[in-house]
């Protein structure tokens, strides 16, 4: 049986300053093969809504078939209202990540989604076609070209010092034709088995893709609301970061799975959809503006 939202909870949906919304499953669902997006019910409506409100927001996938810039394009020709700079990914987190640790050759076991944004930052992804021993990390993202001379020359690398880092370890995302199986945590895990060498997630749900999310929207992490639909991903993310945990049930998470989590990592609000979401902010936020209306002092009549 589905919660029924606290007061507490809604005061406090009232008094975010700001959204972080999942995309595959929360926003849009799209095919198993990353191509064609519908937007879920609401999505749209919602996430216009926020920007007329002026109340910024962003959205973080784990996917990285895409570059930031090229998923935000995507979604303005669906109707969404997002600028590039609102578009995260784990390769968008990882440019920082790498930059900030003074890691400049990066091995890519992934596509264009990753080496764009590596590139872009300054640092220097490497192709396994090109051969190189010198690299100082492995990044792993969407990527189903992957050979077995790949995972041969990952391994040297991992052998010779560098670390593995991914954009994921979720074994599922959403789409329109039920769950799909992604590929980084399948690569992370013969990585692992041969080298000993687990990934390190660059993606959701890292407390660092959380606040280097909140740094890019202009709000502290504790006074944003997360939202997905992953119980995996975006709640333990939330929770890490004292945000509002917000979870929706249209992509690979149902109702059931979020209330059997336990009650100190489950979400604070669950909803069916963006949709529902929406109702209740709105509403909630009308109903707050009417309550401070009723508490000015009233105008002396002269």
């Amino acid at each position: 049986m589905k919660r029924v939202p606290t007061a507490a909870v809604l005061a406090r949906l009232r008094t975010v300053r700001g959204f972080l919304f999942d995309l595959d499953g929360t926003l849009v669902l799209g095919d198993k093969h990353n191509l064609g997006f519908r937007a879920l019910p609401g999505a749209l409506e919602f996430t216009r809504r926020l920007t007329a409100l002026r109340v910024p927001f962003a959205v973080l996938t784990n996917g990285t078939v895409r570059t930031p810039a090229q998923y935000a394009e995507k979604l303005r020709a669906m109707g969404f209202a997002i600028e590039d700079h609102m578009m995260l990914t784990p390769a968008s987190i990882a440019a920082e990540y790498f930059r900030r640790r003074g890691i400049q050759r990066v091995l890519v076991l992934g596509g264009e989604g990753v080496t764009g944004p590596l590139a872009a930052a300054g640092l220097e992804p490497v192709l396994p076609r090109e051969h190189r021993s010198d690299v100082q990390a492995i990044m792993l993202g969407w990527y189903r070209e992957f050979k077995f001379e790949d995972l041969e020359l990952a391994c040297e690398a991992a052998w010779g010092g560098a670390r593995v880092f991914t954009a994921s370890l979720s074994p599922f995302y959403a789409t329109a034709d039920g769950r799909a199986l992604g590929t980084s945590r399948a690569i992370a895990a013969m990585i692992a088995s041969l080298t000993g060498k687990r990934a390190t997630i660059l993606g959701k749900p890292a407390l660092f893709a959380l606040k280097f999310a909140a740094t890019q929207i202009g709000v502290k992490s504790s006074a944003l609301a997360v939202v997905g639909d992953d119980p995996e991903l975006e709640v333990p993310m939330a929770h890490r970061g004292r945000s509002l945990a917000v979870a929706v049930h249209s992509g690979v998470g149902r109702a059931a799975a979020f209330e059997s989590m336990s009650r100190a990592t489950r979400a604070h609000l669950v909803v069916r959809d963006i949709a529902e979401l929406a109702r209740l902010y709105v509403t909630g936020a009308a109903s707050g503006a009417a309550a401070k209306r009723a508490l000015r002092p009233a105008r002396s009549r002269r």
